[in-house]
């Protein structure tokens, strides 16, 4: 199975784990997903805080 990650140093999607993980977000199903990570990961950041604070 395809795994897709997305470097947040350089900005790339990557196929599989290439970079240290301190530098990738992942894994994620598809390409398209993964080029969509900054946008993803802002969305689940919100949605963890609204969950926090009790809204």
């Amino acid at each position: 199975m395809e795994q897709w990650w997305y470097n947040h140093k350089t900005g790339e999607v990557e196929e599989g784990p290439q970079s240290l993980a301190v530098d990738r977000d992942g894994p994620f199903e598809t390409r398209a997903e993964a080029e969509r990570a900054p946008q993803i990961i802002a969305e689940r950041a919100r949605k963890w805080a609204a969950e926090e604070s009790g809204a």
